[in-house]
């Protein structure tokens, strides 16, 4: 019997059965998974949380999978990390710093596909396709080997090496693509069907959302229910935001928290800012990007799935979009990373860019509380970081 009531499409608000293997709504948009949080407010209280298994499954009631049918490898539950040298140097007084990094597969992507990998076994799936531009490719092969059903990804050929040795070193099926991650998804979608594959690419299913929204969760356990004034998130696909944006809500009808958001801040490259652009010329929808280039493999999305929903969550927190150069995001991570011991992603590290910039103009206050996340480890980015320290 699945924990969910329904699933819901968030676009045309259809309702399918929570029980369903589904992928997009029939009128092409993405599914979000319902609960019914009345229900759970009056048997599950805010401080029985404490008591769950420090991973993101502490949050299991709100979460779809059955408990028999999880695959976890103890993702989630991340250090917040208060960074007072670095929000010295900038001008921050209370920076935080959400460490996505320390997650299994070192990035946020195990959350997602833990949550995504659990509901396919539950679900009876067992061959599962994906593309990616790289840390969502080796979290499902290793969710997948952990589950112990068939992994097919699709990747650019110039993905960072760690992801491609990762996903190979988990037995997946790896198929190097020339293009970017939008040709890699019009493969799968194109094979998929006659190879029996489920799409698994972002938000083309409703659960790798349903487990990135505990970074929401967390941010706000870890802040003992009170969340901070601006969340930096670096956005790609921008499912991280949009999860975190989903579990606040949540939360308010849960009675954790009160009705004050923070200021919700997407981070993307210059070589690739279709969500800003559209912020920017206050459009719904994001246009394709063109000849989309960043050293930060993560954010190289032209044409997010998700745009429309992201820019909802930024505009309705009064937060805003903003973009930064390679050298800038770059020279961040260094700062991070010797100032506070953080070897950020260079998609982690664009966010503190962003935050110089933000701090400069006016728009976030010195003492403002703010949460950067950085979403992997540098130690996946060498030929990033290689530009920077030449052997």
């Amino acid at each position: 019997m699945p924990k969910a009531t329904h699933l819901e499409c968030s676009l045309c608000h259809n309702r399918l059965d929570a029980g369903v293997v589904a992928n997009l709504c029939t009128c092409g948009g993405p599914l979000l998974v319902r609960y019914d949080l009345e229900r759970i407010r009056h048997r599950w209280r805010r401080r029985e949380v404490a008591n769950g298994p420090s991973s993101m499954w502490r949050y299991a009631p709100l979460l779809p999978p059955a408990n028999e049918s999880i695959v976890t490898l103890g993702e989630g539950w991340t250090p917040l990390v208060r960074t007072e040298r670095l929000g010295a140097r900038i001008g921050a007084e209370e920076l935080w710093v959400k460490d996505e990094g320390l997650n299994p597969t070192a990035s946020f992507k195990a959350r997602g596909l833990s949550c995504a990998v659990s509901m396919c076994v539950e679900l009876g799936i067992r061959k599962v396709a994906i593309p990616s531009a790289g840390n969502a490719a080796s979290a499902m092969a290793a969710y997948a080997a952990a589950a112990g059903i068939e992994a097919h990804i699709f990747m650019p050929r110039d993905v960072p090496q760690a992801n491609y040795l990762e996903c190979m070193a988990y037995g997946a099926h790896v198929t190097l693509v020339d293009g970017l991650i939008g040709d890699c998804g019009r493969m799968v979608a194109e094979r998929g069907p006659a190879e029996g594959w489920f799409d698994v690419s972002t938000l083309k299913e409703p659960y790798r959302i349903e487990g990135k929204k505990t970074m929401g969760y967390e941010v706000a356990e870890q802040m003992d229910w009170e969340l901070p004034d601006a969340i930096f998130y670096p956005t790609g696909g921008g499912v991280g935001l949009i999860g975190m944006w989903k579990a606040f809500e949540e939360m308010e009808k849960l009675g954790w928290i009160g009705s004050r958001r923070p200021k919700m801040i997407a981070v993307q490259a210059e070589g690739c800012q279709p969500v800003v652009r559209a912020y920017e010329e206050n459009e719904p929808r994001s246009r394709f990007y063109e000849n989309a280039h960043t050293v930060a493999a993560g954010l190289r999305v032209p044409k997010p799935l998700g745009d429309f929903l992201v820019l909802q969550a930024v505009r309705q927190s009064g937060g805003t979009a903003i973009a930064v150069s390679d050298d800038a995001l770059l020279e961040a991570g260094v700062r991070l990373a010797s100032d506070e011991g953080i070897y950020a992603a260079p998609e982690g590290a664009a966010c503190v860019a962003a935050l110089e910039k933000l701090l400069a103009s006016g728009f976030l206050k010195s003492t403002d509380r703010i949460v950067i996340y950085n979403t992997g480890s540098g130690l996946k980015y060498p030929e990033a970081y290689s530009a920077r320290f030449p052997r």
